[in-house]
């Protein structure tokens, strides 16, 4: 089991500039105390997302961490021009010493890519072949294409990634079929649904990637992504999460609301029900051991992917629980791996 961090990049209401001040803090201490990646997310227009350039952040935990995995979960291919991409993916890699992890999508929300002039209906036609390009660019010397969205005619490949042939894939998963694509791919996958739809995407997976004869030893991570507030009391805990959560989920609402659309993931407005369903969790260390214990046998997951700053969540409150994962949950499963 390895523990990885994912965050939106919310607004949590402190001026811009002591919000990624404070962030790339909490990313040294993610490095600090042995997270295996951080992952941060791509939005535009929207409280929901600070980091709308994650190549541009991203750059800056390179410099700021030394053996943490990074990466976009995920760029908006069709947002890009790929030449463009394949350039700042090499540059991220080589700046980190070969510890970048791309993770590609189309875009979740059809308003933020409206906001570029792309057409969202183009997506599930174009966000492949944008990867193909991108796959193509990290490993030759030099780029030509020709396919519906994108012409290249012997374009130099100047950059290179350091791992080869490319970083890591990663891919968002909400259902059963997309995991097709995903081990098509070659993909790690991180998915935020709750234990039994998880597992029916992990099993799915997994009977993929069997029938793509591949080998059990280079088997990719399956992450479950949770809302995680630790704390010293479960009370403590839970009231710092339902105050942060609701902040989180004005700024997922807003684009949606704004426009006369409703939110696709049927979210509720508390986070009460989030906690009872297992897709969150409030409370203390020795609470989260068993929590994530009992989410590891209902989805046999291989990765846990904590979001554990969000909404209005204080640097202290996040410290907090990162230092409690770290000092006591983290070596609970080790003990356990090694016995």
């Amino acid at each position: 089991m390895k523990f990885g961090i994912f965050e939106h990049m919310d607004d949590s209401g402190v001026p811009q500039d002591r919000h990624f001040s404070n962030r790339l803090s909490l990313v040294e201490e993610y490095d600090r105390h042995g997270f295996y990646a951080y992952h941060v997310a791509e939005h535009h227009g929207t409280p929901l997302g600070l980091a709308p350039s994650p190549s541009v952040f991203l750059a800056a935990v390179a410099q700021r961490t030394k053996r943490l995995r990074f990466g976009p979960l995920v760029y908006s291919l069709p947002l890009y021009h790929p030449v463009r991409l394949i350039e700042e993916i090499c540059m991220l890699d080589q700046m980190s010493g070969g510890r970048f992890e791309l993770g590609v999508g189309r875009g979740v929300s059809p308003i933020e890519v409206g906001f570029f002039g792309v057409n969202p209906a183009d997506g599930p036609r174009q966000f492949p072949e944008a990867l193909r390009v991108i796959k193509q660019g990290l490993t030759s010397d030099e780029l030509t294409f020709s396919g519906e969205f994108y012409k290249f005619d012997k374009v130099p490949m100047v950059l290179k990634p350091v791992q080869r042939p490319h970083p890591p894939l990663w891919y968002g998963v909400l259902t059963p079929d997309a995991a097709y694509w995903a081990a098509l791919e070659d993909a790690h996958i991180v998915t935020l649904v709750p234990p039994q739809p998880a597992r029916a995407v992990f099993d799915r997976y997994r009977a993929e990637w069997k029938k793509f004869g591949r080998p059990a030893d280079t088997f990719p991570l399956m992450g479950i992504s949770r809302h995680i507030v630790l704390a010293e009391t479960d009370a403590a805990a839970k009231a710092t999460a339902e105050r942060a959560y609701r902040l989180w989920l004005r700024h997922m609402e807003i684009l949606w609301t704004q426009h006369g659309m409703k939110l696709p993931l049927g979210l509720p407005p508390e986070i009460g029900p989030l906690l009872q369903n297992g897709s969150a969790f409030a409370g203390t260390a020795a609470g989260f051991n068993a929590y994530l214990d009992e989410q590891i046998k209902a989805t046999n997951a291989n990765y846990f992917v904590c979001d554990v700053a969000f909404g209005d969540l204080t640097p202290d409150e996040t410290m907090r629980t990162v230092r409690l994962i770290a000092q006591d949950v983290m070596p609970f499963f080790a003990d356990r791996r090694a016995a």
